[in-house]
């Protein structure tokens, strides 16, 4: 889904968090971050930004896509998530939320991942901290089922039988 419009402000944001944890946007790091801002919806590997990154940086190694990743997750500027294929994928998290504010529908037929961009959580995360006395500090939701084009599919499938 690359048909993203680079967010300039966005990028200048997380280059003052680098910075403020003592690090630079080395033209490697901004090429990566710039791949995951692109490829926000994407849910993307460490492979598959460093393939997007490779593609303007041909210089570029893998291990130098992990750091940044990793220094990314560590400052919580993503998230790590993951999903049944057992691969760890990125999420941006937007203008340092404390939470994981959006939850993933995972189509367990085509793999296709939706986001749903609301805190569905919080009066359940409310409820754990009083009942349970405990101080919940993020939570990540993922729903598995069938999306809508896999259902519309399997329908037309069965009227044909």
């Amino acid at each position: 889904m690359g048909g993203f419009k680079m967010d300039e402000q966005y990028l200048k944001s997380i280059q003052q968090q680098l910075h403020q944890a003592g690090f630079k946007l080395t033209p490697q790091r901004e090429a990566t971050v710039c791949s995951l801002i692109e490829n926000e919806e994407g849910h993307l590997s460490a492979e598959e930004v460093y393939m997007r990154v490779k593609e303007k940086s041909p210089d570029i190694g893998l291990a130098t896509v992990y750091r940044t990743l990793e220094i990314l997750s560590e400052l919580k500027i993503l998230d790590k998530v993951s999903f049944t294929d057992g691969l760890i994928r990125y999420d941006l998290r937007r203008e340092g939320s404390q939470h994981h504010f959006h939850h993933h529908l995972l189509c367990t037929q085509c793999g296709k991942i939706q986001e749903v961009h609301e805190d569905l959580l919080l009066d359940v995360e409310r409820v754990v901290e009083q009942q349970f006395h405990f101080q919940v500090t993020d939570h990540k939701l993922t729903f598995q089922g069938i999306c809508m084009d896999c259902q519309r599919k399997n329908r037309e499938q069965q009227q044909k039988q």
